[in-house]
């Protein structure tokens, strides 16, 4: 695993970054194929514009961690078809690109347990090792299980001064943070039998009998 001290952006433009990073690694695509792929796939950018996606794209450009391409890539057949006669840039992932988003896969610092990171880096976890996977989980479990502690306190001092709405307003609140945390100890406890999504446990590579079931 890298441990080498990668700059720190806006998290903002940072959670952009990966997931563009992480979208180009399944597939090369054009600018709007993209954009309907964060809104659809991830929803943190339910409401994204290209005017946030370009500069973003240019700026990997410029740092080397994607190509432009005019249309379709000839020679990769996973590119997006274009619909139209007029071509478009596609952006393909060069291997610096790559070893970039490897190495954000790597990252479990604080971000990574914040509601808007959190879900994006949970869409690919079927990229990341199963180590990273646990720290992620663990450090989102511990932020929620905190806020849900200051939740309770503050329910405590001011129940009296809550009118019914306001007070059912945060007893939902409370709900949602604890099936959060009910679903975290679910995975977390999966995630350490073995298990993947499927219900199948992963293949120990010191295993000779390459038996993946229990």
């Amino acid at each position: 695993m890298r441990t080498e001290v990668i700059p720190q952006v806006s998290r903002r433009s940072g959670v952009l970054e990966f997931a563009v990073l992480g979208l180009l690694r399944e597939s090369p695509m054009h600018g709007y194929e993209l954009r309907k792929r964060l809104n659809t796939s991830l929803g943190v950018f339910r409401a994204f514009s290209y005017g946030s996606l370009y500069p973003c794209l240019k700026t990997l450009v410029q740092q080397g961690w994607l190509a432009e391409e005019s249309g379709r890539a000839a020679d990769d057949p996973r590119a997006t078809p274009l619909s139209n006669r007029r071509a478009r840039i596609v952006y393909r992932l060069t291997a610096e690109g790559k070893e970039r988003f490897e190495e954000l896969l790597d990252q479990t610092g604080p971000d990574a347990w914040e509601d808007e990171h959190f879900g994006v880096r949970f869409a690919f976890f079927g990229q990341t090792s199963r180590d990273v996977r646990m720290r992620v989980l663990e450090g989102r479990r511990s932020r929620l299980e905190e806020r849900l502690a200051k939740m309770r306190a503050s329910m405590a001092r001011t129940r009296e001064k809550l009118d019914a709405y306001t007070l059912e307003l945060q007893r939902h609140g409370m709900e949602s943070v604890e099936r959060e945390v009910r679903w975290l100890n679910e995975l977390i406890e999966s995630e350490r039998e073995g298990r993947d999504r499927g219900g199948a446990r992963e293949r120990d590579p010191s295993d000779p009998s390459g038996d993946s079931t229990t």
